[in-house]
């Protein structure tokens, strides 16, 4: 993976830490780019971009993919747009804080795809727990040690 250039690429249509994104690139000194449909509306903040696309399924995973690049952190729950992100060189940071490498990627595209096939035979799968506080400063510290660790490799 390339250096991180200070850049955070968010999948903003379902992002539950927005604000959190916002404060760690304001106090890391880097930027963020949000993008969403137009079903979801985001405001630009300080050291916050903002891209809104068509509320077509895919528009704002089409975007992020064409716009991420080696040494982004891409800030997604999708594990496709995950794999396209790691394709290009990127840092995957889920909501939830977890880092995605490309070692998880197969397994985690596997169970999404058994997952989605048991649904559509009609069976009922689990959701995702509900978001808690822990999740919320699990992917603080992840983002600020990430946006940190790669300024501190720059300067030296």
């Amino acid at each position: 993976m390339a250096p991180i250039r200070n850049r955070v690429v968010v999948d903003g249509d379902a992002c539950p830490v927005k604000s959190e994104i916002a404060r760690t690139v304001q106090a890391c000194g880097a930027r963020a780019l949000m993008v969403s449909s137009h079903d979801h509306l985001l405001v630009p903040e300080p050291g916050v971009d903002v891209v809104t696309v068509d509320a077509s399924d895919q528009s704002a995973d089409l975007y992020i993919a064409n716009a991420i690049g080696a040494g982004d952190i891409l800030v997604t729950g999708d594990y496709g747009l995950a794999a396209l992100g790691l394709a290009r060189g990127a840092a995957v940071l889920t909501f939830r804080g977890r880092t995605i490498a490309e070692s998880d990627i197969d397994g985690l595209l596997a169970q999404r795809h058994l997952s989605a096939r048991q649904r559509r035979g009609g069976k009922r799968t689990k959701g995702p727990k509900a978001f808690t506080e822990q999740d919320r400063t699990r992917f603080q510290q992840k983002l600020t040690l990430l946006l940190r660790g790669m300024q501190e490799i720059r300067e030296n």
